[in-house]
């Protein structure tokens, strides 16, 4: 797998300065974090799921997750893993391992993972999988708390033995408890404890804001992202506080769903096609987005990092392309973060980016330049001439 790899070689030329690297599901979880990007959810009941893996994987997507939780009613959640079962098995049956990469021959699915209810859905769906679970990733854990994580975390560590594959968890930050301010400190420390506990199987931490604005009857406008709910932002900021700290201590935290979207999956290609910014005139891609209500994602997306957050939730295909365009490291921020990580600048001091437009500290600066680097491995770096518009064109059309 790697980022776009679904567009031609040729037009990956013309794109980045350094392409995506590729990747496997048995690579470091360091990488699998950084490389989830929009990881893209869909119902365990869709009957033809597995077709469903296949088509999403063609066209870019990297990571998705497969729900026995929210998105399905509680009647179905049997229906729902026996369904799973079975697509598990159609998916195997046409489906490379990843010991085949060696020759050359990429996987044709992405990190697939199962949300689940209860703990014992883990251990009881592993053992239904069977030579299948080699497709399988980890799990999704929801309303994640010290109390409700301990079982799941075990059951995952039970799995693991029972399966000799190695399965991490994603737990879901959306509980009431981490909401409510006098709760939440209390909360995010019993998290913080538990996931240190099981530290090698977290991949990454994911946040559930649908379920924050619930609690209060809240549901942010397609105008509004989430952190113009400020109930929603204080929570994220507290998350990233005592969760996504860049000392070793911290973990991968997701950027949250966006709910909006139009009818059709394949929105933006008439109009990409008719639009002058294929020509170059950037300005009008704001006004073709704002029709289809992705204004507010882009934003959204921007925040995500400016906040700590990597990668996305998503509900709806059309969200994909986009997260993983703002994804890209541009060449001015890799010039940067290239600058200031240089050996010779290990003691310190300031120095003029090579754009001539900003002052990089190489002390306070090290660790947004390692994040950097490492979202540059996995999504690349453009090229100078090459911006936003021109890599959602290519990866719309891809």
């Amino acid at each position: 797998m790697r980022h776009f790899g679904h567009i031609p070689s040729a037009t990956r030329t013309g794109l980045f300065h350094r392409e995506p690297a590729a990747f496997t599901a048995d690579s470091p979880a360091r990488t699998l974090a950084v490389a989830l990007g929009a990881t893209l959810y869909s119902p365990a009941t869709r009957p033809r799921l597995a077709d469903d893996v296949r088509k999403q994987a063609a066209r870019g997507v990297v990571s998705m997750v497969l729900c026995l939780e929210d998105s399905i009613s509680d009647a179905d959640v049997e229906a729902g893993e026996d369904n799973l079962v079975r697509q598990f098995a159609d998916l195997a049956a046409g489906t490379v391992t990843a010991a085949d990469t060696a020759t050359g021959t990429a996987m044709d699915v992405p990190l697939l993972f199962i949300r689940v209810r209860d703990p014992r859905q883990i251990t009881d769906l592993v053992d239904r999988l069977g030579e299948t679970v080699r497709l399988l990733s980890g799990f999704v854990l929801p309303k994640f708390t010290e109390t409700r994580g301990h079982a799941f975390l075990e059951a995952l560590a039970q799995a693991e033995r029972t399966s000799g594959r190695r399965l991490f968890a994603m737990p879901v930050l959306e509980s009431p408890e981490l909401l409510h301010l006098e709760t939440r400190a209390e909360t995010l420390a019993g998290i913080a404890s538990i996931t240190d506990k099981y530290r090698d199987r977290v991949l990454a931490l994911r946040l559930g804001v649908t379920d924050f604005c619930s609690a209060y009857g809240l549901r942010r406008s397609p105008d509004m992202t989430a952190y113009d709910v400020k109930i929603v932002a204080n929570v994220i900021a507290d998350v990233v506080n005592v969760l996504g700290r860049s000392d070793g201590t911290g973990f991968t935290v997701t950027g949250p769903v966006w709910e909006y979207f139009r009818p059709g999956e394949r929105m933006f290609k008439p109009q990409l096609r008719r639009s002058p910014f294929l020509e170059g005139r950037a300005e009008d891609l704001r006004t073709a987005l704002i029709e289809h209500d992705l204004d507010g994602l882009l934003r959204e997306i921007e925040l995500d990092r400016a906040n700590g957050l990597l990668g996305k939730t998503c509900i709806h295909p059309t969200h994909v392309v986009p997260v993983h365009a703002l994804s890209v490291v541009s060449h001015e921020e890799w010039s940067d973060a290239q600058d200031i990580l240089r050996p010779e600048q290990g003691g310190g001091g300031v120095l003029r980016s090579a754009y001539t437009n900003k002052m990089n500290e190489v002390k306070p600066h090290r660790a947004w330049a390692e994040r950097t680097l490492l979202r540059a491995e996995l999504f690349g770096v453009a090229k100078e001439d090459v911006g936003f518009v021109d890599l959602l064109t290519a990866g719309l059309a891809g």
